[in-house]
């Protein structure tokens, strides 16, 4: 059963869509951490869903892209408060990884153990 969950921005100026398979409490939707250099600096968990299961809002105007070393991967932060809200991966562009301690309702301290990927040694850097 899909569900649509709503995040959004620390300050509200950013909202979006994300349709998932199921209530994210139920499952682990595949939560990761990433250790590259941008990724270790915010310790974000993130869920990845289709381009198409994700939609910005509310905001779209307000989002910055942030693009470094490949220029491949894509990340949006909030202009306004500087929330970084998602990111179109590098390693599958055909998905977006987004930010899930924005999705309401959502505490990231009770997520538990969420694995680390290798994105310090990422494949497409070889």
């Amino acid at each position: 059963m899909k569900e649509t969950l709503i995040g959004k921005c620390h300050c509200g100026e950013v909202e979006f869509e994300v349709v998932v398979d199921g209530p994210l409490k139920d499952k682990d939707y595949n939560l990761t951490r990433c250790n590259c250099s941008l990724c270790r600096r915010r310790q974000v968990a993130v869920s990845s869903v289709p381009l198409s299961d994700f939609k910005v809002t509310k905001g779209a105007d307000k989002l910055t892209l942030y693009q470094w070393n490949t220029d491949v991967a894509k990340h949006y932060f909030c202009s306004v408060c500087g929330t970084y809200t998602h990111h179109q991966r590098r390693s599958d562009p055909n998905e977006f990884g987004y930010n899930i301690a924005c999705i309401e309702g959502m505490d990231p301290y009770n997520l538990g153990d969420v694995k680390v990927t290798n994105g310090w040694n990422h494949p497409l850097d070889r």
